[in-house]
C-alpha cells in the first residue's frame, strides 16, 4: 500500500514537473491592438499603433528564435460596450496575452476591468486618465506613455508661472476630460491660480462657438482645452475665428499630439505650449525609428507618442517573456516581471515601473514653431523644458491604490 501511494505521489510529481516544462516551454504570444481605427483618435493611434506593433515584433527578434507572435487589431469606436464586449472575444476565443493601446479613458477603464477579471494584462498607450494607476489601479495593468497627472502638472504648472493665473475650462464630457480637468484644477490652485468656471461639450463635437463664447466671456486669462484628437484641433481653429488668442487669452493645448499640429498648421497651432513624452526629433535613436515608421505609413506621418509607446511597451513586454523562457499566459506573473526589470530602448530610453503600473520617463515642455522657424516637414517643436521621471508623475505617497505599499 505504501509503495502504491508512493509510486501514485511519484507519477504526480512527474506530471506537475512536465506541465511546468510544457509552460515554461510555451513560446506563443497573441497582440491585441484595441483602438480607434475610424474616429477623432485614428490619427493618433489607429492604423499606426498596429505597425508600430508589427515594428515591435519585427525588431525584437524572437521569431528567429522559434517564438510564434499573431498581431489582431480592432476598432473600439471610443464607446466602452464595444470595447469590452471585443476585450472578452478576445480573451476567451482569440486567446489575446496582451492588450495594447487602447485609445479613450473610457474604453480603458472598462477594458481595465475585465483584464484584471480574466488575467490577462494591458499595456495602456492610448488613455489619460491617472485613474489607472490610482484609484482603479490593476496587477495586470501598465500606464505607459503619459496621464493627466502628469499633463497638468507640467503643462499647467508653467502656465500659471508664466501669468496665466485664471482658468476656464473646455472639458470633453467623458472620463478623460473629467480627470484632466481635475488634476489641472488641483495644480492651478496649488500653484496659486483659479479657476473661474468651466463648460463640458459632447465628444467629438463640430461646433464649439458656444463653448469658447463663454470662455470669452470669462475673461480668464487661460482657455484650457480638456480634450483632445479632433475635438482639440476644431477648438483651435473656431477659437482663431473668434478672436480669443487676438484678444489677449491664451489657448492652453492640455493634451495635443504632433499629428494635431500637422492637422492644424503652423500658422495657426504656433505658439501653443503643451507636454509630450516623445518627440521624433528628440535624438538619433527618436530620428531612426521614426523614419522607418513613416516611411512605412500611407501618409508618410511621423509616430504619436501613444505609438511610440505601443512599440515600447511591447519590446519591454517580450524581454520579460524572454527572461521568463516562455509565455505562462498569466497576466499578473508576466506583469510583474516586467516592473522587476527596467525599462531601456531608443524611443523612451532609460525607466522603470512602479509597484502602481505607472512606466516612468521625462516629461517634455513643448512650444509650437512658428512658420518661419521650421526647417522641413513635421518639424514642428521647439523644446522648452523637461521634467524628470520621477518627478513627472504622481508620487507614490499621494496614490491610493492598493498595490502601492505606504
Amino acid at each position: 500500500m505504501r509503495r502504491i501511494i508512493s509510486t501514485m505521489l511519484l507519477g504526480t510529481a512527474i506530471a506537475l514537473a512536465g506541465a511546468s516544462v510544457a509552460m515554461a516551454q510555451d513560446k506563443t504570444i497573441k497582440i491585441g491592438v484595441l483602438t480607434d481605427n475610424s474616429g477623432l483618435y485614428a490619427d493618433l493611434g489607429g492604423p499606426g499603433s498596429t505597425l508600430a506593433a508589427q515594428m515591435a515584433i519585427e525588431d525584437a527578434g524572437l521569431t528567429a528564435k522559434g517564438w510564434k507572435i499573431d498581431l489582431i487589431s480592432a476598432d473600439h469606436q471610443n464607446k466602452p460596450d464595444i470595447g469590452t464586449a471585443i476585450a472578452r472575444q478576445w480573451i476567451d476565443v482569440e486567446k489575446v496575452d496582451v492588450f495594447m493601446d487602447v485609445l479613450n479613458s473610457g474604453v480603458a477603464l472598462a477594458v481595465n476591468n475585465v483584464v484584471k477579471e480574466k488575467n490577462s494584462i494591458l499595456i495602456d498607450t492610448g488613455a489619460a486618465t491617472s485613474d489607472l494607476t490610482n484609484a482603479q489601479c490593476s496587477p495586470n495593468t501598465i500606464h505607459w506613455v503619459y496621464d493627466t497627472y502628469m499633463l497638468a502638472n507640467s503643462t499647467g504648472q508653467a502656465l500659471v508661472k508664466a501669468g496665466g493665473d485664471t482658468w476656464y475650462f473646455l472639458t470633453a464630457d467623458y472620463a478623460f476630460g473629467h480627470a484632466l480637468e481635475r488634476d489641472t484644477t488641483a495644480v492651478v490652485l496649488k500653484s496659486g491660480g483659479k479657476v473661474i468656471g468651466t463648460v463640458k461639450h459632447p465628444l467629438n463635437t463640430a461646433d464649439f462657438s458656444s463653448f469658447l463664447l463663454q470662455a470669452q466671456a470669462s475673461k480668464a486669462k487661460i482657455v484650457g482645452m480638456a480634450n483632445a484628437g479632433g475635438d482639440t484641433t476644431n477648438t483651435i481653429k473656431q477659437a482663431a475665428e473668434f478672436g480669443i488668442v487676438s484678444g489677449g487669452q491664451k489657448l492652453a493645448g492640455l493634451l495635443l499630439f504632433i499629428t494635431d499640429v500637422h492637422a492644424l498648421g503652423l500658422k495657426v497651432a504656433q505658439g501653443l505650449n503643451f507636454t509630450e513624452t516623445f518627440y521624433w526629433d528628440l535624438n538619433d535613436g527618436t530620428r531612426a525609428f521614426s523614419k522607418r515608421f513613416s516611411e512605412r505609413m500611407k501618409n508618410k506621418a511621423m509616430p504619436s507618442m501613444v505609438q511610440a509607446g505601443v512599440y515600447s511597451g511591447l519590446l519591454h513586454y517580450f524581454k520579460a517573456l524572454e527572461a521568463m523562457g516562455g509565455n505562462p499566459h498569466d497576466g499578473a506573473k508576466v506583469v510583474a516581471k516586467m516592473k522587476e526589470m527596467p525599462t531601456d530602448d531608443q524611443l523612451f530610453g532609460k525607466g522603470t515601473i512602479r509597484a502602481d503600473g505607472r512606466k516612468l520617463h521625462p516629461a517634455y515642455l513643448f512650444e509650437v514653431k512658428k512658420p518661419e522657424e521650421s526647417k522641413g516637414p513635421w518639424d514642428y517643436y521647439k523644446l522648452i523644458g523637461t521634467t524628470a521621471a520621477d518627478q513627472a508623475f504622481r508620487p507614490l505617497s499621494e496614490s491610493v491604490c492598493p498595490l502601492v505599499k505606504k
